[in-house]
């Protein structure tokens, strides 16, 4: 909970609010915390909005062709599905 509050101190509180103030101006006492919160929280939202800057669009990516393969796409295919059998690839017996 925020500050360090936990449920009973919470209870507490809200019990000795009700002594103090009664049932009748407790209601009215929450809803302008409320409409005081919520100020606030504009308030501070438009300080933050006026502060940060604009962020700008993201640049377009360069798209790179892929280099030219000296292998078929089925010897490629061939090759990868043996590595994964856990066969060498190649003649220098190398795992993938």
């Amino acid at each position: 909970m925020p500050f360090g509050f936990h449920g009973y101190d919470l209870i507490v509180i809200l019990i000795i609010a009700l002594l103090i103030f009664g049932p009748r101006k407790l209601p009215e006492i929450g809803s302008a915390v409320g409409k005081s919160i919520r100020e606030f929280k504009k308030a501070t939202s438009v300080v933050v909005e006026q502060v940060e800057p604009t962020p700008r669009p993201p640049e377009p990516k360069q798209i790179s062709a892929a280099p030219a393969s000296s292998e078929s796409a089925p010897a490629l295919a061939a090759s990868i599905a043996d590595a994964q059998m856990g066969e060498s690839v190649g003649s220098k017996n190398e795992y993938v």
